[in-house]
């Protein structure tokens, strides 16, 4: 245990001892500190800064993702294309206790994005607007009035940090079959950009099939209405979880099966 340990460690230092991970968290919370800025402009102080916080955080929430992605597409595609991997190889540890590392650092590192968007919409908005009224909690989730508009805040990032981990996931495996780390982050970028907007359309089709596509499960966010039901008929929070985790299951056997069986003799 405590050599996997070490080897996660390892993996988190690739990650942050890199400048674009630093810019990253910077530029997120700059974005945040300048959207306050212009809405205060625009709005005056008598803004109440949950609704700051809430349109901020729905619109960061898809610069997290890209951030997370571009570290998953990359996090072994890397490893080939700069010829590493070999080095990785030779050492005591079996290629599914580095592959499991390189997914925790991974993950950790969504984890640690996620918290810096939260922890920046909320001090940045407490500082410049102050705690005041709660109008979003009337005005946008009458259905969570009685929790309260944090708590609503709450399930929007945990929702939101579900669909994080499944596209890191995708982009994780693209990473693992794929030797250039340019056509693994290029084709998990393709993803987000152009896949998530089709899924939307598709959605409304009537064809009993489409409720098992991936793409119209991630944005976990239409649930938070309080009538627990989606967009589509029939669809609970329990039903696209469900449906998560089977394709979450599938994607991470497709990553060890072709991260263990490669050849890296080339």
């Amino acid at each position: 245990m405590f050599d996997f340990m070490n080897l996660v460690r390892n993996e988190n230092m690739k990650i942050y001892r890199r400048p674009r991970t630093y810019v990253m968290g910077g530029l997120l919370a700059g974005l945040v500190l300048i959207a306050s800025l212009i809405w205060l402009a625009v709005s005056g102080r008598d803004t109440s800064m949950w609704d700051v916080a809430f349109f901020e955080s729905m619109l960061m929430s898809g610069l997290v993702t890209i951030f997370v992605v571009i570290v998953a597409a990359a996090s072994v595609a890397e490893e080939f294309s700069g010829g590493t991997i070999k080095l990785l190889l030779i050492r005591p540890w079996s290629r599914s206790k580095i592959l499991l590392s390189k997914y925790i650092a991974v993950f950790l590192y969504a984890l640690l994005m996620s918290v810096v968007l939260f922890a920046s919409v909320l001090l940045i908005n407490w500082l410049i607007f102050g705690i005041g009224n709660t109008g979003i909690e009337a005005a946008m989730m009458p259905a969570e009035a009685g929790s309260g508009v944090f708590v609503h805040i709450l399930k929007f990032y945990g929702l939101k940090f579900i669909e994080t981990i499944m596209t890191l996931t995708i982009a994780f495996m693209l990473s693992s079959m794929f030797r250039s780390s340019v056509l693994a982050v290029g084709i998990a970028l393709f993803q987000i950009l152009i896949v998530n907007n089709i899924a939307s359309l598709i959605m409304f089709l009537k064809q009993k099939w489409v409720d098992y596509v991936l793409f119209i499960h991630l944005d976990l966010t239409q649930y938070l209405s309080g009538s627990g039901m989606g967009i589509r008929p029939g669809m609970t929070l329990g039903f696209s979880l469900g449906v998560l985790a089977v394709y979450y299951v599938l994607f991470m056997a497709l990553a060890w099966l072709v991260f263990t069986k490669r050849d890296v003799a080339n």
